[in-house]
């Protein structure tokens, strides 16, 4: 048998084994998530494999969540020694990786006395207990919450009625009451519908889910000063844009994008683990005071030693590396490459979260972001269709110009076909 059958027959058994997945995927599991694009066996730093062992360079880390990218020795190290250590013991208790975690991210934070943390599993159980607190906070007496148009905050019955897109929320109306949506980046409209009937404004400090842009300039600090004056909650969602995505620990912290603000509560998640399932509420200061009493809110797996200590890893090893530095360093220059291709319009985001706008060919149309990334996944890159004539990218922060540059040079032609 030559080489070239043997490579030949390896490719049709890899081929025959990912269709023998699919189609177990199909049989055993919900199909919320429609079917696979790829079946992943492997991953190292920045990129992944597939079960037939083709490589992809991947821009999205598990949707902002693989910060250290694929397998980094101290996060493997970490979850190793922890889970032959502890690996869970309830709320009933506590631990040292717990308690470790909490103060990383008051000193990150540099929260003020009072401050306080909760740990649950996601984002979406982030922004269901600040939902919970705000309510709390509110004492019965303010039935609203105002979120963003474009907003995305998670999809469990609380969080889904923050979230803007209708598409989401209706089939399962009438949903939680008490929410409105004002439009995107319109303080008159805000104003309008902000009063002493109002628990909390949530607002995620750069949007993602609707092709990842900025609030307009003074629109947060419009919205910290409206949220003062009738006493109603700030709430900041990071929980796609902390953790060093933009360049800075969490996204507010960047005066670009913060304004100088300080919310109420931050919700933080996806990158925080590292890959590990981790969410954290975290209050500030004041804000603290008479939120949650002891029984009223909880989750056994939250704050798990195991979820906790890869959270430490994560944000030690972005000290240690410089990680933060390097998210800038390396923003500014896949944003300058990015600018000189052709089919790229507006750019936006900041760090390692950036949107690309997809520019109109000559019928006036402009490319399906769809068709887009599925060419990019043929060719060996991951990236996201976040909206329509929108591409996101979210790739490890440990990412190198040296593993951008191919994709950089197959874009023009991704985009054109």
């Amino acid at each position: 048998m030559s080489d070239q059958t043997g490579t030949q027959d390896s490719a049709a058994q890899a081929s025959d084994q990912a269709q023998t997945w699919r189609d177990d995927f199909s049989r055993v599991l919900s199909p919320v998530f429609g079917s696979p694009q790829l079946d992943i066996v492997r991953g190292e730093g920045s990129y992944v494999w597939d079960a037939a062992g083709k490589q992809y360079l991947d821009l999205l880390a598990g949707i902002a969540v693989n910060a250290l990218g694929h397998c980094h020795p101290a996060w493997v190290n970490a979850i190793t020694e922890q889970a032959s250590t502890l690996g869970h013991i309830s709320n009933f208790f506590t631990s040292p990786a717990q308690i470790g975690l909490a103060e990383k991210l008051h000193e990150i934070l540099n929260l003020p006395a009072g401050s306080a943390v909760f740990f649950s599993n996601s984002g979406t159980e982030a922004n269901e207990a600040a939902f919970k607190m705000a309510r709390r906070a509110a004492g019965g007496g303010r039935p609203f919450i105002i979120a963003i148009d474009g907003a995305f905050h998670g999809r469990t019955m609380g969080a889904l009625a923050l979230t803007a897109k209708e598409a989401y929320r209706a089939p399962f109306a009438p949903g939680v009451p008490g929410v409105v949506h004002v439009p995107y980046g319109d303080v008159e409209a805000l104003e309008a519908a902000i009063n002493e009937n109002t628990a909390a404004v949530f607002i995620e400090p750069v949007q993602g889910e609707v092709g990842v842009r900025t609030h307009p300039a003074g629109y947060l600090t419009a919205v910290r000063e409206l949220t003062t004056r009738v006493g109603a909650l700030m709430i900041l969602d990071e929980v796609q844009s902390g953790i060093g995505r933009t360049g800075s620990w969490f996204a507010h912290q960047d005066p670009e994008i913060g304004e100088g603000v300080t919310p109420d509560i931050i919700t933080s998640a996806k990158g925080l683990g590292g890959g590990m399932p981790i969410g954290a509420t975290i209050t500030v200061g004041d804000a603290n005071t008479g939120l949650l009493e002891a029984g009223q809110h909880g989750t056994t797996f939250g704050g798990n030693p195991l979820s906790c200590a890869a959270g430490l890893a994560v944000l030690e090893t972005i000290e240690k590396e410089g990680l933060l530095d390097h998210v800038t360093e390396t923003s500014d220059w896949l944003k300058a490459q990015l600018a000189e291709v052709d089919g790229i319009g507006e750019i936006t985001g900041k760090g390692l979260l950036l949107g690309l706008e997809l520019t109109p060919g000559e019928d006036g149309q402009a490319p399906d972001s769809k068709a887009v990334a599925a060419r990019a996944l043929e060719a060996g890159f991951i990236i996201n269709p976040v909206a329509p004539g929108r591409l996101r990218l979210a790739p490890p922060l440990t990412i190198t110009t040296d593993e951008l540059t191919p994709f950089i040079d197959a874009l023009p032609g991704l985009i054109t076909g």
